[in-house]
Formats: structure tokens, sequence, C-alpha cells
């Protein structure tokens, strides 16, 4: 007799309610936000489950603002060392991740990333997609390969498809990573590629593991819905997971009623706990990893962060957003000024008191003097202005 599944509970009409203050400061403190840790880079991002990497930049800039003490080098040195690596993973984008981490959430995200290749199944009619993935594993671990070199190779077998598509279907079907000197910092490096089993000489986790990734999510990211999670995985049905854990962990509702996950012994600091401004890089983990952001964010400020396709930087006050902002390097490294010394303009999209400009104009230049110049950041000259933030000038 097939057994039916038991109904997901209801909200507890007797759990306790979180206001969005204290959804703020308790993810604020899980993201190492509200005070920076004494914690190496590898640890950091083991606890923080990765961080975005579209860009290079932004995962440096993320343990910056997290981390006492953070040098750049180091987390270029545990990717040098093939300790960290850039990889394809959650919500179908490259995240800096653990060599460890890469190798589990790789499979977990499998489905995510299905479902993109589905998308471009118009391209890949009379495609085998079995022989496509052997073919480019051949390819790549001979040695690691640019996204165009990959599609050339795969148009010799199917020329009547969509290069794209081809390019797509093989980061799908492949856990394609990409090699140093990508990603270390200030070093320049196309993107090259290979697999994660060639580059760290281990195989991928056996299967997908939610009961696992459950806990490290509300770890980073809690007190956090079943729809949280699914938004910050880009996958759906993680319900069943949650209610497996159910006995397991604490639950509350948001001020909508809405239900939340959290584990018993983890940071909800007093809601009026005191949260000093933090610079954070475009593609932060803060602003992508729930469904309902407004834990983080005013609705009105959602789209200021992004000018056509070009996203922004971003920073924090009393721990919302609360602006953008821009560094220019010397030479015009970032785009920019190409003086002697380091231009950061920051664009408030609130008024700010004079305490608070003045702890944003701090944190400014901590950000300037460790992140801008030649990386004599004791030396480097700053210029910190208010003023409107324009990409790509």
């Amino acid at each position: 007799m097939t057994k039916t599944p038991a109904a997901p509970a209801r909200p507890s009409a007797h759990a306790p309610v979180l206001s969005r203050r204290a959804l703020n400061r308790a993810t604020l403190a899980r993201q190492l936000l509200l005070e920076r840790a004494a914690m190496s880079a590898e640890a950091a991002l083991t606890h923080l489950v990765g961080l975005q990497a579209q860009n290079v930049k932004p995962p440096y800039y993320a343990l910056a603002a997290r981390l006492a003490g953070f040098d750049p080098l180091e987390l270029s040195g545990l990717m040098g060392e093939r300790a960290a690596v850039r990889i394809v993973t959650v919500r179908s984008t490259v995240h800096t991740l653990t060599a460890a981490d890469a190798l589990v959430l790789r499979p977990f995200s499998q489905a995510a990333l299905d479902r993109e290749l589905r998308m471009f199944r118009r391209g890949l009619v009379g495609v085998d997609l079995d022989r496509l993935a052997a073919l480019a594993r051949a390819h790549v671990e001979e040695e690691p390969r640019t996204p165009a070199r990959i599609r050339t190779e795969l148009l010799r077998h199917w020329p009547d498809a969509d290069p794209q598509s081809l390019g797509i279907a093989a980061r799908v079907r492949l856990p394609l990573l990409q090699v140093t000197p990508r990603g270390l910092w200030r070093r320049s490096g196309q993107v090259a590629l290979t697999t994660a089993e060639h580059w760290l000489g281990r195989p991928l986790a056996d299967e997908a593991a939610p009961d696992d990734i459950v806990p490290r999510y509300l770890g980073a990211f809690g007190p956090a819905s079943v729809k949280d999670m699914q938004a910050w995985a880009g996958l759906t049905r993680l319900r069943e997971a949650f209610e497996r854990l159910r006995p397991g962990l604490r639950t509350f509702r948001d001020e909508h009623g809405v239900e939340l996950f959290d584990l018993p012994d983890a940071p909800r600091p007093d809601p009026e706990t005191p949260a000093p401004p933090r610079f954070l890089p475009e593609y932060d983990n803060l602003l992508l990893a729930h469904a309902d952001r407004t834990r983080v964010m005013d609705p009105v400020h959602k789209d200021r962060t992004w000018t056509g396709n070009q996203p922004h930087r971003t920073f924090l006050v009393d721990g919302f957003l609360a602006g953008v902002w821009r560094l220019d390097e010397p030479g015009g490294g970032d785009g920019g000024a190409g003086g002697a010394g380091v231009r950061l303009t920051v664009q408030p999209f609130v008024d700010l008191d004079r305490q608070q400009r003045q702890e944003v104009l701090a944190e400014a230049e901590r950000t300037a003097r460790l992140l801008g110049g030649d990386g004599a950041a004791a030396t480097s000259s700053c210029d910190i202005r208010f003023g409107e933030v324009v990409p790509g000038r």
C-alpha cells in the first residue's frame, strides 16, 4: 500500500514573531557583518557556503567587509593551492568555494543547471548529450580550454548545432571550473576550464544531500523560509528536507506570518544591536540569498543597484542597503581615475546624519586603502567623496 506523504506542518500561531530588524540583525550576524570575524579566509568561505563570483574581485571585497585583518593574498593563495576554486553551482552562477564545498555543491545544484539547459534545447536538436559530455571532458582534461575552444571542438561533431547551446550543454553536463591565474588577486587571466575532478584530484560527492545543506544555509542566512533557501539555491521542492529536519530546528514567523526555520543555537542578536557601515561587492550573497529581501533592503531601492545590465557595489548603513559606491584605482585599474591615488565615490540613497556620514567615510577609507592602489595600503592616498556613481566611467 502506498503511503501518502504527510502534509507540511502549518506555522504555529504560538511561534515567536521576528520583526524586520530582528531578521536583519540575525542575518548580519550570520554573514559576519555585525562585527568583523577573526577567522581565516578558508573558514569564512566554508561558513558562508561560498561567495558569488561572476567577476573576479567580488569575493575579495566580500571578505574585506567581513574579516578582521583580511589580506587579499590569503584568498589568492588558497586559489593558487587549489584549496578554493571558481565554479558554477547554486543559482547556476559562478561561486568561489572551498574545494571540498565545490565537490558537494556542484551535484546539489544539478537540477538548477538542468533547468537552464532546457532553455537551449532548440539549439541542440540531434545532439547526443552523453557523447557531448564525453568529448568535452576529454578535451578539457587534456589541457584547460577557453569556452570558445570548447565550442569550436564540439562544432566539429555537430556543425548544425547552435554554438552557444553547445557550450552551455558542456557546462551543465560537466563540473567545469575556472583554473588559475583567473581569480588570483591582481593577476590577469582569461577564463580557461577543466573538470573539478581533474583539477582537484578527487571525485564529486556521490549524491545531492539537501538534508546536509539546509543546516549550512540556515547557519549562514537564517532564520529563513523554505522559499528563501530555494531562491538561494535556484531549486524547488526543498520543503521535504525542512520537514525531515523540523524536529531539530526552531521555528518562528515573520511579521506577515511566513514560517521561518533556524538552528537552535544560532545567534539572534537584539534588534537594536548597532550595525556599522559595510561596503559590499556587486552580487553580494547578502542581497541575493532570500526570496524576501526586505530584511536587508527597502523595496524602493531594489532597482537602484543596477544601471542597465551593470551591477553596482553597495553599502549598508544601520544594517540596510543605503547606497552604491565605486572604486577608481591608479592607472584606471577599475575603469576610473587614472591619477596617483585611489578615489572612492559614495552615492547614498538615504539621508545620512552627521555621525552616519562620518562612519561611512571611515569605512570607505578603510576599504579604499585595503583594496585600492598597488596594494601598499599604508602609503596609498585616498580621495573619498560623495557623488553620483556612474558605471564604466
